[in-house]
């Protein structure tokens, strides 16, 4: 193994975005040479802005980096690729109809002397680099045929084939299945132990615990400690990381499911070249029921969801709410019956330009008549505020004032806006999307209480995530989608995790 000598030293970081938000305050941290290094916080905590400022994204105030002993100061992220730095960030950015090695060797085609591609020496290459580094890939294979743990080892070796030194990863396990974490995590610790030095962000603790040589806790923009991740644990992280102890023990508690809330029958969806996305689709969710859906991206989840909210008009079967068939309804009326949390709070779940006060009325504005002000015509702004001001108190909501651009507010508390709008609607269903996607665990403790409140008064939850961990720690029943049919309609206490597992990658249980 190589010696785990200082490969970078970030000094004295500062980063102020205008007005006066200070994003980073006075961060000294330094990364070893062969050596998986994480870096742990809260949403708003600076570590994001930390590599962002590392990459080139982003200008520090003040501050230096020292990169192989020399201070470096990155313009732009191709500088830092060119030094040996870079970057796979948490959205998978290739070209689906390509070829696994024409999206690695994009940018830095091999030509032949009359300046064509020399395609028979780029394959080449890119095999040398998948068989160098052990990565299990046909570099025939079109990305859009491959799964999402194979796309991204394949935004891993576009670095690689370009020689890179330091690789910082962003959420890197947050679409991926159970099963597939292990070869990932093989295949970091063999670059690892090769020489290179691995950056990784994540907000799952235990994964971070497993993975890394050391971890560096940020919070509210400063570093709290750096640590050997043999000397420490899951809840002294998260109490470094909140200030507070935190629970991860499920806080669900027994009750009997009511009367049917949401009833699909024989749902079929085809897109628009025929292709089959959602396979006969038949389940109900019950009042005082939270039901899972697992399964790895693209297999439905999301056309799932787009059909329930109309955005998408199913080719076949039915969709009723209690004994109203909604299928064919707009979106606005059945926004009358559902409260939705979509998983993209930046395009579908807010507008980041406008206000506070703004975002947290949508919807409410054409369904709640104190709203609506004189005649349905003009607003009522005072009524909006105050509304605005309750959701902010009962959410626990941060923020510089109501009347604040959405885009200033953390993620974590982005997200307390729209869940609290949308739990403040009257609807009987509640469809969440992602509902913590990307929040650090002190929001997520905050959002599965609220969750967990409602199941209690009586709504029905359908629930999408891609956090298996959360799917069992909240659900009472977990659905599986397999290429767009339904393959589990499991109560939690009778599954397990692998099993689970198995019928997101293969469409059945593994045999024991």
């Amino acid at each position: 193994m190589t010696s785990k000598s200082t490969l970078i030293e970030m000094r004295h970081i500062v980063k102020v975005y205008p007005p006066s938000v200070l994003a980073l305050d006075d961060v000294t941290v330094d990364f070893r040479r062969g050596e998986i290094h994480s870096i742990v916080g809260e949403n708003g905590a600076g570590k994001s802005t930390l590599m962002k400022v590392l990459y080139g994204l982003t200008h520090a105030n003040s501050g230096e980096i020292i990169y192989r002993g020399k201070p470096v100061s990155f313009r732009e992220p191709g500088e830092a690729i060119a030094a040996g730095i870079g970057m796979v960030h948490q959205e998978i950015v290739l070209i689906p109809e390509y070829s696994v090695w024409e999206n690695i060797i994009l940018g830095v085609e091999p030509v032949n002397w009359l300046g064509k591609i020399d395609r028979q020496r780029a394959r080449q290459s890119v095999q040398q680099k998948i068989d160098e580094f052990q990565f299990n890939l046909d570099p025939d294979a079109k990305i859009e045929n491959i799964s999402v743990a194979a796309r991204q080892k394949v935004e891993i070796l576009t670095l690689l084939y370009r020689n890179v030194e330091v690789l910082i990863l962003d959420e890197p396990t947050a679409v991926l299945a159970p099963q597939e974490i292990p070869q990932l995590f093989a295949e970091l610790n063999r670059l690892r132990d090769g020489g290179h030095t691995i950056i990784f962000i994540s907000h799952r603790l235990e994964e971070v615990l497993e993975l890394s040589d050391r971890i560096t806790v940020m919070r509210k923009g400063k570093k709290v400690e750096t640590v050997e991740a043999a000397a420490t644990t899951r809840s002294e992280l998260a109490r470094m990381m909140v200030g507070r102890e935190v629970l991860f023990t499920s806080r669900r508690t027994p009750q009997s499911p009511g009367q049917v809330v949401l009833r699909v029958e024989n749902l079929s969806l085809r897109d628009d070249h025929g292709r089959v996305r959602l396979d006969n689709l038949n389940f109900e969710v019950q009042r005082g029921e939270i039901v899972g859906v697992a399964g790895v991206e693209g297999n439905g989840q999301f056309e799932l969801v787009n059909t329930l909210m109309g955005i998408e008009k199913p080719t076949s079967g039915r969709i009723f709410i209690g004994d109203l068939d909604i299928t064919y309804a707009s979106i606005l009326d059945r926004r009358k019956y559902i409260s939705y949390v979509p998983q993209d709070r930046g395009k579908m779940g807010a507008s980041l330009t406008a206000s506070v006060w703004e975002d947290a009325i949508m919807t409410h504005h054409r369904l709640n008549p104190h709203l609506s002000g004189w005649k349905g015509l003009l607003l009522d702004i005072k009524y909006a505020q105050r509304f605005t001001r309750l959701l902010v108190d009962n959410f626990a909501v941060v923020l510089p004032s109501l009347g604040a651009p959405f885009r200033t507010l953390s993620g974590g508390n982005q997200q307390k806006v729209i869940v609290g709008r949308e739990l403040l609607l009257q609807g009987d269903f509640t469809l969440l999307d992602q509902p913590t996607r990307g929040l650090d665990v002190g929001s997520m403790e905050y959002i599965h209480d609220q969750i967990l409140r409602i199941r209690a008064e009586g709504r029905a939850i359908l629930m999408i995530s891609a956090d298996l961990e959360e799917i069992f720690l909240l659900s009472d029943r977990i659905l599986v989608l397999y290429r767009g049919k339904l393959v589990g309609n499991l109560p939690v206490e009778q599954t397990t995790p692998q099993e689970i597992g198995s019928l997101m990658l293969e469409g059945h249980p593994q045999p024991v």
